[in-house]
């Protein structure tokens, strides 16, 4: 039997995954807890999480869909901000329901990624389209889309494997086991790149010069995010493979010792 959805609530409430102080403000106290009222509806419904991330890329898609195929207008960054938005709110959802059922599976974490990168990479292909099919900008102003497109693949990449490299070695990041008030400045810096932030970005694209300012700052933002956090990444991954090779010699047994001579030595 599904639970009502104040009983969902309630429970989702008190059985929250812990969230890294450092993560960006908006995903964190805002879509956050928007994920937790869908999941909520969802649970009291029945539907299983991988059906939450379908729900998810659909808004998501549709979202892409207005920008791609309509032409630019207020109402029509209007719809693409609200679509967008609530595609990361289910995004967010489908966690929070797979803890609440226990379904909690490999799976769906899988196609929660492939959602994810499928998204990094269509969002800023269909603003391309967009701004070459308008008339109110200059066309090489597709070029700072398609830079967007290399960041937050590279980005996403990066993130993601360097996540799973450090569950391999039993490592959680500073920032998830330290939190203090320097990750809570951390959170308001990356800002920028924060995807929520993205998605709501586009309710200004009915006023496309002030729109690709903000985009721009967004770019120029998280191109800055990635350099600074590919070098610290593989400084740290360096570092777990120096301490894991020094703990295998630490290990290792001795060489057995060569068994003593039956020569004898002259006097």
């Amino acid at each position: 039997m599904n639970p009502t959805y104040r009983q969902a609530l309630a429970e989702l409430r008190g059985a929250q995954k812990a969230v890294a102080r450092s993560a960006p403000a908006y995903s964190r106290f805002v879509n956050r807890r928007w994920g937790r009222y869908l999941a909520a509806g969802a649970a009291s419904r029945g539907l299983s999480p991988d059906a939450v991330t379908g729900i998810s890329a659909l808004c998501t898609a549709a979202g892409i869909a207005v920008l791609t195929l309509v032409p630019i207008s207020v109402g029509s960054g209007v719809a693409i901000a609200f679509l967008l938005a609530l595609g990361y709110a289910f995004d967010s959802a489908d966690g929070q329901v797979a803890r609440l059922q226990g379904r909690s599976s490999t799976a769906g974490e899988w196609l929660d990624h492939v959602v994810d990168a499928a998204k990094s990479v269509l969002l800023p292909l269909g603003l391309a389209v967009a701004l070459w099919r308008s008339d109110e900008v200059d066309d090489r102003w597709v070029v700072l889309p398609l830079v967007s497109t290399v960041v937050t693949s590279v980005l996403f990449f990066a993130m993601i494997l360097t996540e799973q490299l450090r569950r391999v070695h039993g490592v959680r990041s500073r920032a998830d086991t330290e939190p203090g008030s320097r990750s809570w400045v951390r959170a308001l810096l990356v800002v920028p790149m924060d995807y929520g932030v993205l998605c709501w970005s586009f309710v200004l694209l009915g006023f496309l010069p002030v729109f690709l300012g903000v985009y721009t700052v967004i770019t120029v933002g998280t191109a800055l995010f990635l350099l600074a956090a590919v070098g610290k990444w593989y400084r740290e991954l360096a570092a777990l493979d120096a301490v894991r090779a020094a703990g295998a010699s630490v290990e290792a047994p001795a060489p057995p010792s060569a068994p003593p001579s039956t020569e004898q030595v002259p006097a």
